[in-house]
């Protein structure tokens, strides 16, 4: 089998000149705008040498670029992850999405997933250019001086952090990968090529004194270490995290690529919040029951894409323009819950509820409590793109179960499969020769 030009340069995840025009006209619009005002418009990106574009003087675009890449791959990413593990579940009368739902997804023949845009439900191959992006603009950075490149500590932190990010991706989702045509990677292997991405990140910040990006990278190293079972690390990390802290993802209107995925897919009938987190409750010190209001979820009174399967809409995010968490002090707490147990995680389950309007925990049994973090995770880190792996690294149960009958209602076919995590698909298989 051989892929198109397009894939191959894809799967390599390197930035050609023509590759940094696109990012840049539809990652981030107004950036672009300033290069193409500078005489490019008229010639074919194809055909502009790469060293045109990599130059000191925009840095700044190139950073911004790469983490508009990030951004689109998040959203794409969040919405596969989400079918995967019960978040969401498929609504559509399209057999090329019923994989992700289903859980059986084939390297092979399901290529949607390796090699379709962010825009659509792509998640291989956008996380890949993101990743790509963000290295490249590293070690451009890392090749500059300080008099080249204003700001240049604030700027390689920033490629650091999203460089990292795109690996916990990676990691997190696909049960292996590779970077740079380089050899086949376990998720321990990547999460530990992140770990080191945000390092660099931390100490870059550090000289730049950006404490967002710090913050940043302390979430991501945290999560990092917690994904390769350093408790002790992660919980060092996530303690660093002020309260208050968040580190978004941006989204717009237009273009397409820029608007939360999440919201838009849901909203138009692709998707339905699954089955397990419909009509949530948390128990109220009388026994009685209230609504989680961390997981608001409406019926929208209508069936989905497909006819059949009954919509419901999550309202976390209300807008194709509300933005997604990457980080959060939220997650840092919980990080530090899990690791800690013991009262420890109780205060912190009850600080979270508390400013959620929601009843408190309480138990002084470790069994419960794990579980009561596990739970909180599931709830709090709603459609973030946290909860597919958390069912890997936990084995926690399927959602459904595998080996049931898929969508018998919705006349779709098979049975829901096993997979906790995506297989990597063939686009990287037949074009790495070093996999």
């Amino acid at each position: 089998m051989k892929l198109t030009r397009t894939a191959r340069k894809m799967t390599r995840a390197t930035m050609t000149a023509g590759q940094w025009l696109t990012v840049v006209a539809l990652s981030t619009p107004m950036l672009g705008c300033n290069l193409l005002d500078k005489g490019l418009e008229t010639v074919a990106p194809d055909k502009v040498e790469t060293s045109v574009l990599e130059v000191p003087a925009n840095a700044g675009l190139i950073v911004n670029s790469a983490i508009g890449n990030f951004e689109c791959a998040l959203g794409a990413y969040i919405v596969d992850a989400a079918m995967a593990s019960g978040e969401f579940m498929d609504a559509t009368a399209t057999a090329a999405n019923w994989a992700f739902d289903r859980r059986d997804t084939d390297p092979t023949a399901d290529t949607r997933y390796a090699t379709a845009s962010c825009e659509g439900y792509g998640i291989y191959t956008p996380i890949q250019v993101a990743r790509g992006t963000s290295d490249r603009a590293l070690e451009l950075l890392q090749g500059w001086s300080d008099a080249e490149v204003p700001n240049r500590q604030d700027l390689i932190a920033k490629a650091a952090a999203y460089a990292g990010y795109s690996r916990i991706l990676l990691g997190e989702g696909f049960c292996s990968a590779a970077i740079s045509l380089g050899p086949e990677m376990t998720s321990a292997e990547i999460f530990a090529s992140a770990e080191a991405m945000f390092t660099t990140a931390i100490t870059a910040a550090q000289a730049a004194g950006d404490q967002q990006i710090l913050n940043m990278a302390y979430v991501g190293r945290a999560r990092a270490r917690l994904d390769q079972g350093n408790k002790a690390g992660a919980s060092a990390d996530a303690a660093l995290v002020p309260s208050g802290f968040v580190q978004n993802a941006t989204a717009e209107n237009a273009p397409v690529r820029r608007q939360n995925r999440i919201q838009t897919f849901n909203q138009s009938g692709l998707v339905s919040v699954g089955a397990s987190y419909r009509n949530l409750t948390v128990t109220n010190s009388s026994g009685g029951q209230v609504p989680d209001t961390r997981v608001a979820v409406t019926n929208a009174g209508k069936p989905g894409t497909d006819n059949r399967t009954p919509l419901y809409i999550q309202t976390k995010y209300s807008a194709s323009t509300t933005p997604i968490p990457i980080a959060s002090y939220k997650e840092a707490q919980l990080i530090i819950a899990e690791v800690a147990g013991g009262q420890t995680a109780v205060n912190i389950i009850n600080a979270l509820r508390t400013a959620r309007g929601l009843p408190t925990f309480s138990s002084t049994d470790p069994v419960a409590i794990a579980a009561e973090v596990t739970e909180a995770r599931r709830r709090e880190l709603f459609l973030e793109g946290q909860h597919l792996y958390d069912v890997r690294r936990l084995n926690l149960p399927l959602d459904p179960a595998a080996g049931i009958p898929y969508s018998t209602v919705y006349l779709k076919g098979g049975n829901y499969g096993t997979e906790r995590c995506f297989p990597v698909p063939d686009v990287e298989r037949l074009n790495n020769p070093n996999f």
